[in-house]
C-alpha cells in the first residue's frame, strides 16, 4: 500500500461517503466535490469498497478493484451504490440514516498469486491481511481482507468464495483459478462523528452541485452476505 492517508484526509472521506449517501437516500442531488478544498492526494486514481453497517450487521457494500477516477470521487459514487443499489438488500430508507456507520476500504492495486497446487495456494494466502479474487473465465469474485474475521481458515474462505462466484464450494480444488491478492487502508466513522439527526459535521469540499455524470467503473460487492 502507498504511504496511509493522514486523518485528514480520511476524514475528508468519510464526510464525503456521508454527505453522499445523506443525499441520495433523501432524494436530493449528490453533492459534487470541490476539488480547490481538499488534499491533491485524494485526487489520485483509487479503488475502494464503501461497507454500511446498522446495529453491527452489514447493510450494503459496493466498490471496484480498479482504480479509474479521483479517490474521492470513488468514494462518493460506492457510498451512494452501497446504499440504493446492493441487490442483496432494500434500498437505505431516510429513517435508517441514524443507525448506518460507514467503513471505507482503499484497495492496492491487486497481483496475481502465484501456486503450483492446492496445498501451495492455502499456504500462501495470508489471513487477516489479503484480498482475494478468483477469476474463473468471465466470472470472478472478491471478499476483502476483514472477511477473514469470519471465515479464518484458508479452505472454508476459498469454499465461500467459490460459492460467491456461482460456483461448486469445491470448484477451487479441481479446477485450476486465477488468484489475485490485494491489501486495503481501512477506517470508519465513530459513532460519535454522527450526529443525533442522523447527519455528519459538514464538509466544505463536499458541498456544490450534483453528482457529475459520465462512465462508471465496473462494480462489485466485496462479500455474499458476510463482511
Amino acid at each position: 500500500m502507498n504511504l496511509s492517508l493522514n486523518e485528514d484526509e480520511r476524514r475528508c472521506l468519510l464526510e464525503t461517503a456521508r454527505s453522499a449517501l445523506e443525499a441520495a437516500v433523501r432524494g436530493e442531488p449528490v453533492p459534487e466535490v470541490r476539488m480547490d478544498l481538499i488534499s491533491p492526494r485524494l485526487l489520485e486514481p483509487g479503488a475502494t469498497f464503501v461497507t454500511l453497517t446498522a446495529s453491527g450487521s452489514l447493510r450494503g457494500c459496493i466498490g471496484t478493484l480498479e482504480a479509474r477516477q479521483p479517490l474521492i470521487d470513488d468514494v462518493r459514487e460506492h457510498a451512494v451504490a452501497a446504499a440504493l443499489e446492493d441487490f442483496r438488500f432494500p434500498p437505505v430508507q431516510p429513517a435508517e440514516l441514524r443507525g448506518i456507520e460507514i467503513e471505507i476500504s482503499r484497495l492496492t492495486a491487486p497481483w496475481p498469486l502465484v501456486y503450483t497446487d492446492t496445498a501451495d495456494l492455502l499456504a500462501k494466502l495470508r489471513p487477516n491481511v489479503d484480498g482475494v479474487v478468483i477469476l474463473d473465465g468471465i466470472r470472478r469474485a472478491t471478499f476483502l481482507p476483514q472477511v477473514w474475521a469470519k471465515i479464518p481458515d484458508p479452505a472454508d474462505f476459498l469454499d465461500n468464495l467459490c460459492y460467491k462466484m456461482g460456483a461448486p464450494v469445491d470448484y477451487w480444488r479441481r479446477t485450476r483459478l486465477d488468484v489475485l491478492v490485494y491489501e486495503v487502508e481501512e477506517f470508519r466513522e465513530r459513532q460519535t462523528d454522527v450526529l443525533q439527526d442522523g447527519t455528519a459535521t459538514a464538509n466544505p469540499a463536499a458541498m456544490i452541485p450534483p453528482l457529475r455524470s459520465g462512465k462508471a467503473p465496473p462494480r462489485v460487492s466485496a462479500n455474499g452476505g458476510e463482511r
